[in-house]
């Protein structure tokens, strides 16, 4: 297993997979460190978050530059994602917010009511464009309800990977309540069956996805999906051009166009198509391109050449159905693993960069005439992560919202995730919500009592 630079192209490290006897011991060792853990007060299982803080804090900039060296991401967005980690934290130590106190049901009984109960290891199975975030989001709440947490990262952020165990090691040095495994994906089911482990969280590709549940499945396990998606960034004709167009290229372009919930086919009223298209080209050809490490670059590299190559394929296979580049439309010559910030339109519904998932700098332009079609063209994907209207009229975009099939709307804001809500999809963009009391609730036992 290797961690390769994709600016530079050379070799981090390589790294030994794990063979089946190390994992074995590991969730050993995790399911002793579940049996001591639960027993901990919620109130001092949620003060660990505040020394995670801290310890975040004082290794900021080492942690961004690793995410940065090992999936490309630039330097100033690497550590706002640590900054992000030391913020979930510090909400998490307030153990109110985790919602898993008794709550107290009237009927006939003398009592009834339900109560939250961890259940033990959850298997994590996370991502390499967020590497630290995606993995906070899902463990800090999860750990801090009274479960422990076996990870196995991508491997091209191995680094990462162990940089977080070692993270969890420092601060919970007196149990353990987190481990990291660095084995392929392939042996995922390896993992998934072992009686110790009583849930799965993947966040990752529909097909990673629909592989894991079925294997989940077949062994009974609990399972929360956070998949892919292909969010439609809606603009109406009375729409604030300027706010809109500045969060359309941050929401497409941020991490090189490699998120889940960035704004992925822009669906523009056709009053104002034409000034939409000027206004965000001017923005994209204003993005700098680099070396990820300097403070000024804002487009780094795709983090893997198989993804380049994929983002390369979806926009050449779009043109030769008719799509018309507006910018980009290929890779960069200047540098090595980067593809140009791309702007497509004369779009139709069966070019790949409509219908599939487009994980890299492209941004596809679509215009509407009625309120129905903006719709329908917001509805026609599998997918239903989040959307993005943008309009001055709040009734029309609360009428709207309620027609977008999706785990989330924002009203002219681009879509994020926050400690403060729930965070899932819909459709094939997964199962199951993260982050406040739904998510933490995903992974526990609701247990009722009755008294008479």
């Amino acid at each position: 297993m290797k961690s390769i630079n994709p600016y530079t192209g050379k070799t981090i490290a390589e790294y030994d997979e794990y063979p089946s006897s190390k994992v074995d011991k590991i969730i050993i060792e995790l399911q002793d460190g579940f049996d001591k853990w639960k027993s901990i007060s919620l109130n001092q299982r949620c003060l660990y978050n505040i020394k995670m803080a801290n310890l975040l804090e004082s290794k900021k900039t080492f942690l961004a530059e690793l995410i940065t060296h090992e999936m490309g991401k630039p330097n100033s967005e690497a550590l706002a994602e640590i900054e992000k980690c030391i913020w979930l934290c510090k909400y998490y130590s307030n153990p109110e917010v985790l919602g898993i106190d008794p709550v107290a049901i009237k009927t006939e009984a003398k009592y009834s009511g339900i109560t939250f109960e961890p259940i033990g290891i959850i298997f994590a199975i996370m991502p390499w464009n967020f590497p630290f975030w995606q993995v906070f989001r899902f463990a800090i709440p999860c750990i801090s309800a009274g479960n422990v947490v076996l990870l196995k990262h991508a491997p091209n952020v191995c680094g990462c990977s162990l940089a977080i165990e070692a993270l969890f090691l420092e601060v919970f040095s007196e149990i353990r309540t987190f481990k990291s495994i660095l084995i392929e994906a392939e042996r995922s089911e390896e993992i998934i069956q072992q009686p110790y482990i009583k849930g799965v969280t993947i966040t990752g590709s529909e097909k990673a996805g629909k592989s894991v549940a079925s294997i989940a499945g077949k062994y009974l396990k609990k399972v929360v999906l956070e998949l892919g998606g292909s969010d439609p960034f809606i603009v109406f004709e009375d729409a604030n051009i300027e706010k809109c167009c500045k969060a359309a290229v941050r929401s497409r372009m941020l991490n090189a166009g490699q998120v889940c919930i960035a704004a992925k086919r822009f669906i523009v009223h056709e009053s104002v198509f034409e000034k939409f298209i000027d206004a965000i080209s001017l923005s994209i050809n204003k993005l700098n391109i680099g070396d990820p490490m300097l403070p000024e670059t804002e487009i780094g590299p795709m983090a893997r050449p198989d993804l380049l190559d994929g983002i390369e394929k979806q926009v050449n296979d779009s043109i030769a159905k008719g799509a018309k580049v507006i910018i980009g439309g290929k890779r960069d010559t200047l540098h090595n693993g980067f593809y140009l910030p791309t702007l497509l339109t004369n779009i139709t519904e069966d070019m790949p960069v409509f219908c599939e998932e487009t994980f890299g700098p492209v941004a596809v332009l679509i215009p509407f005439k009625t309120d129905e079609e903006a719709i329908r063209l917001a509805n026609n994907t599998r997918f239903g992560l989040g959307a993005s209207i943008w309009t001055n009229d709040l009734v029309k975009a609360e009428i709207i919202s309620k027609s977008i099939d999706s785990g989330c709307v924002f009203i002219n804001s681009m879509v994020k995730s926050d400690p403060r809500l729930p965070f899932g999809g819909s459709k094939n963009s997964g199962m199951g919500r993260e982050l406040t009391s739904l998510g933490v609730q995903e992974f526990m036992n609701i247990k009722t009592w009755w008294i008479d």
